[in-house]
């Protein structure tokens, strides 16, 4: 793999109790706290520049005013099974509604689930799944899972191998695969397969590329540039090792897909963007990580879909990085698993 610079956070300068100035290597920002709540903030959206709706992990759907600095519970969140790393999960907004990815069970077996309903005064209104994947088990691990959409009509959505692992490979289930569908969840396929836990997905609309991030085992955590039909390789191949010291597979086989970057010892990739905001304009077009065990933001640096640069930012916060995603006021935003969300402008 080509060579790249990594730069680590440099400084940061407290100017409030709630706010910081940091200085990157090609950009000075400022952190805000948003706010702090109990629970895991696993994903949220923005209403319009002052209302953000957001999902905690295992207590279900909240609304945050920036202006009254009001936290609310929403109602009419789809029922959801809190069953180890699954709960309620990802949550995008889109041409007017809202969607949900969450825990589903049937029979006492768990898979993934993708819905959508339409928001009105702290309501989630007419909410209905649209999409069940086929990737029933009885563990709690590996659901994935995350959305994003493309400018043709289309979502995307990513669902983990469930610790079933030669099922990655198999097109017969939804087992570690990407999925495209529909807006309303019809005439899905799918779209790439052979991934661990993608738990990061963006489609990055200036550049019609579509990205994702997967948790690799012991190492072998993944950045990758998503094309149709295309094997990534799990358990095949890959980077990482058996959480006990044996290495798994090999590195690389013919007919099956490279990451661009690749990180061992693991960062624990979840969500990921690539910044499209104004206010930060050193970071213009910079992909980011929301990293959770080596609690950091990962800035990576592109050119074209080659990795140039990475950057290590916000280090001292020691918080899990769970989500990120550019701000409708041109900030980036993140959520942690202590129940907070930062702005960085």
């Amino acid at each position: 793999m080509k060579c790249f610079s990594i730069i680590l956070f440099l400084i940061s300068i407290t100017i409030s109790t709630n706010a910081k100035v940091y200085k990157s290597s090609d950009q000075t920002f400022k952190l805000e706290q948003l706010f702090d709540t109990e629970g895991r903030v696993w994903g949220f959206d923005f209403l319009n520049q002052n209302e953000i709706l957001f999902t905690l992990k295992t207590e279900g759907l909240r609304h945050f005013n920036s202006k009254t600095k009001k936290l609310t519970e929403v109602l009419g969140a789809p029922k959801f099974t809190a069953k180890g790393q699954g709960g309620i999960l990802d949550l995008q907004i889109h041409q007017g509604y809202v969607y949900i990815t969450y825990t589903c069970e049937k029979n006492s077996l768990y898979s993934t689930c993708l819905g959508r309903g339409t928001y009105s005064n702290l309501k989630l209104k007419n909410f209905k799944t649209i999409f069940t994947a086929n990737a029933f088990e009885s563990s709690g691990e590996h659901f994935g899972s995350r959305v994003t959409f493309d400018q043709q009509g289309h979502l995307f959505m990513s669902v983990g191998e469930r610790g079933k692992r030669h099922k990655s490979q198999s097109l017969k289930s939804h087992h570690g695969k990407i999925l495209r569908m529909n807006l309303d969840g019809s005439d899905f396929k799918i779209w790439t397969f052979g991934h661990r836990n993608p738990q990061g997905i963006f489609f990055d609309r200036k550049s019609k590329r579509l990205w994702s991030s997967e948790f690799g085992p012991r190492g072998g955590d993944e950045v990758n540039l998503i094309v149709e039909g295309k094997n990534y390789g799990w358990p095949v191949i890959t980077y990482g090792a058996e959480y006990y010291g044996p290495k798994i597979g090999s590195t690389h086989k013919v007919g099956m897909e490279q990451p661009i970057v690749h990180y061992t010892p693991s960062i624990s990739p979840s969500a990921m963007t690539i910044y499209e905001g104004d206010k930060l304009k050193g970071f213009k077009g910079n992909m980011f990580l929301a990293a959770l065990g080596s609690e950091f933001l990962q800035r990576i640096v592109l050119k074209g879909t080659k990795v140039v640069k990475q950057e290590r930012l916000l280090e001292d916060l020691e918080e899990r990085f769970r989500m990120v995603r550019t701000g409708p006021d041109g900030g980036l935003y993140f959520s942690t698993d202590s129940g907070k969300i930062f702005s960085l402008k």
